[in-house]
């Protein structure tokens, strides 16, 4: 297997990538290019309806028509960007929540409480504040404008604002938001309907039965799926309920999970036979293999993640943002109760609702539901969450019109603006702090999710470094894997720039791609037997193409060991119990390929090289300061390499 790839970062894994979360940070870097994009074409829409409004208005209200035999689907323009192809940014939206709540952080359920709740304390002031401000007028009916968070463009505030190593930070806004969305398109859904009816209803409740029965016999054709979602789609649009509540519900039924190594194994055996016999049959049952090892919320998320980011959400932002800004627009906006309520309800209602909230909700439990950051970090979501540019503006389109709805996409706007410079000043103020203040107040002291099934036993585990170190650092690896060996000069410029870090290794012989790697973990062992088991294993990431049973006794003489008991240990293999044990924790733990990290027991996504993994150090580091027990020696950098 040719390594070309490891080089873009060090983030390639043998065999398959063995990611079982669609990891966050491949989610937020979507997101926040995304957000970019959104900016441009809400700025594009200003200068355009500015410039000339006749145009603007006559592109985006031009009919577009579909016919099915003798039934016509005809809308504007508008109308199919924002109930046509936000469906699909909704979709990814129940996706999202639905991985969360099967394998990420919401898999714990109760971590769901606190957030969920925190979302809704969100929403209800600022509906509380609007509504107060807009009593006794029409324009109280855009109550729901003020209600959601822009995933994309909160994620990419931040990115730019916040503090540059905390996933919990995100997480916590991400569940925020989906949960904010979530509501958001029901009250769509129920509060504003046009022309109700009851009938297109029926038939829509109906395909989505006939989806709950296609998904409980386990039928995983994807066009099956796809024509029941449109035709739930065109029945919810007849029924009057805005139709972009299909693309939620169809994400939210969609599973996610983790591949299983029979799974992958059943891939890679197809792969082989491919590589044997390169027949277009084999080609295609390779190529099936593979994608169905994914789960299909993993698919549908990669297939439909990045045009919802980069195409969908800007089409929709350039549809929607173009008002007209001029001195009449203006002057009513500063007495506006409508422009008022959207900008008083985001800037101060969402972060005052969102903290107020979490707050109760843990004093009230007594701790037992608390946020997974510090509160300084919940103030600043609570900030960040006033971003609600996307959904504020499709809620908008339908609860007002007219000149009404220009004051409150202008309050939208203002709104956003003043919400990000918020959210700023929020996190700029942690830089006033002392480190210790500053780590407590934007990672809290809430225990992270532990991956590592099985904890780390220094009496029987391989450590290299310190063994109390307040930070751990095991790897899952293979012998003959080519990005293990990448992976090593990594490791010990890691444990050369950290004193008080510990590494642990364990095997994990990937046998059907490597045939070599059951043998040379139990060479590590034999030579482990000899208090050799780190100079045997720099010597086996060293000469990878060199693992045969000569190879293998030639390094134990090199390294002057006692040969007889070395050939006897291996003839008898007496470290395949030992070996078999790190394999089953593997599996427990999900690891399906390597290497594999997890450092303090938290797994780590993405890139391995040294920037990637010094990051998730020091983000270690600062939360192991939090924990009474911390007693730290040395975390900076030393001279000379690691503990052997």
């Amino acid at each position: 297997m040719t390594s070309n790839n490891a080089h873009r970062g060090w983030s390639t894994r043998t065999a398959w990538e063995g990611r079982f979360n669609a990891p966050l940070r491949a989610f937020l870097r979507t997101e926040t290019g995304g957000a970019r994009v959104v900016l441009v074409a809400a700025v594009v829409a200003l200068v355009w309806a500015n410039l000339d409004v006749s145009s603007y208005e006559s592109v985006w209200s031009t009919s577009f028509s579909v016919q099915l035999g003798d039934w016509p689907v005809s809308h504007d323009l508008r109308y199919w960007v924002n109930s046509g192809l936000m469906t699909f940014f909704f979709l990814v939206a129940g996706l999202e929540l639905r991985r969360e709540f099967d394998i990420g952080e919401l898999r714990e359920r109760r971590r769901l409480a606190l957030p969920m709740l925190a979302g809704f304390g969100g929403m209800l002031l600022p509906i509380a504040i609007y509504l107060a401000i807009n009593a006794g007028h029409p324009t109280a009916a855009g109550w729901g404008a003020v209600m959601s968070t822009d995933t994309a463009l909160a994620l990419g505030a931040l990115a730019v604002f916040g503090p540059r190593f905390s996933d919990r930070l995100r997480g916590f806004l991400l569940t925020v938001a989906v949960v904010d969305d979530v509501v958001a398109i029901a009250v769509l859904a129920i509060a504003y309907p046009e022309h109700p009816s009851p009938t297109a209803l029926v038939v829509a409740a109906a395909i989505f039965g006939a989806v709950l029965l296609l998904r409980g016999c386990g039928v995983r054709f994807g066009p099956f799926y796809a024509l029941l979602g449109v035709a739930a789609w065109l029945a919810v649009s007849e029924s009057g309920v805005d139709p972009v509540a299909v693309g939620l519900v169809m994400g939210l039924l969609t599973y996610a999970y983790a591949p299983g190594r029979s799974d992958l194994q059943r891939a890679s055996d197809q792969f082989r036979l491919f590589r044997e016999q390169p027949t277009p049959q084999l080609a295609v049952m390779a190529r099936a293999g593979l994608i169905s090892a994914l789960s299909p919320n993993e698919r549908l998320q990669n297939l439909y993640h990045p045009w919802a980011s980069y195409v969908i959400v800007p089409l929709f932002a350039l549809a929607n943002a173009g008002i007209v800004i001029d001195g009449e627009l203006l002057s009513r906006a500063v007495t506006s109760p409508v422009t008022l309520g959207v900008v008083v309800a985001y800037v101060v209602g969402k972060p005052a609702g969102i903290v107020a909230t979490s707050w109760l909700v843990a004093r009230l439990s007594g701790n037992r539901f608390r946020p997974p950051v510090g509160w300084l970090a919940v103030a600043g979501v609570g900030t960040v969450s006033g971003i609600g540019f996307t959904v504020a503006l499709l809620i908008a389109t339908h609860a007002l019109s007219g000149p009404a709805l220009d004051e409150a996409k202008l309050g939208i706007i203002i709104a956003t603006l003043g919400a990000s410079l918020v959210t700023w000043l929020v996190f700029r103020s942690a830089g006033r702090l002392s480190p210790g203040r500053r780590a407590r107040a934007l990672l809290g002291v809430a225990e992270g999710i532990v991956d590592l099934t099985l904890p780390v036993d220094p009496q029987r585990d391989h450590v290299r470094g310190p063994r109390e170190a307040p930070v751990t650092v095991v790897e899952y690896g293979d012998f003959e894997c080519p990005y293990c060996g990448q992976a090593e000069p990594v490791v010990r410029e890691l444990l050369a720039d950290f004193a008080n870090v510990r590494y642990v290794w364990r095997h994990l012989p990937l046998t059907d791609v490597h045939p070599h790697a059951q043998l040379a973990a139990e060479a590590a062992e034999a030579a482990g037997e000899q208090g050799a088991f780190w100079q045997m294993h720099d010597l086996l990431l060293a000469h990878q193409n060199a693992l045969s049973p000569t190879d293998v006794l030639g390094y134990a003489a090199q390294l002057g060991l006692n040969l007889d008991g070395f050939r006897e240990h291996m003839a008898q293999r007496m470290g395949v119990d030992r070996i078999a044990e790190d394999v089953d924790s593997a599996d427990l733990s999900g690891v399906t390929g390597t290497p594999t990290f997890f450092i303090n027991g938290r797994r780590h996504h993405g890139a391995y090289d040294i920037a990637a993994l010094s990051a998730a150090v020091k983000a270690a580091f600062a939360g192991a300061r939090l924990r009474p027990e911390y007693h730290p020696r040395d975390p900076g950098r030393r001279e000379g390499g690691p503990a052997s």
